[in-house]
C-alpha cells in the first residue's frame, strides 16, 4: 500500500526520517554519519531547502 500524495503549498514545514528495517542500525560507522551530513550539504545547494534542524541518532 503506499502513502498518500504530501499536501504541498509555499512555506511549508516537513517533517522528514531516515529509519532502519527491523531497527536495524543505518549508520555502522562514524564514516556514515559524515556521508550523509555531506548528503544533505548537497541537497541543500541542490534543491535551495532549508533544514531548520536535525539529529542523528545511534543505539
Amino acid at each position: 500500500m503506499s502513502r498518500p500524495l504530501r499536501i504541498q503549498y509555499p512555506g511549508a514545514w516537513y517533517h522528514v526520517m531516515n529509519r532502519g528495517r527491523r531497527r536495524e542500525d543505518i549508520f555502522p560507522k562514524k564514516e556514515d554519519y559524515i556521508a550523509f551530513i555531506e548528503v544533505l550539504k548537497e541537497a541543500v545547494s541542490l534543491w535551495n531547502i532549508k533544514i531548520a534542524a536535525y539529529c542523528l541518532l545511534g543505539t
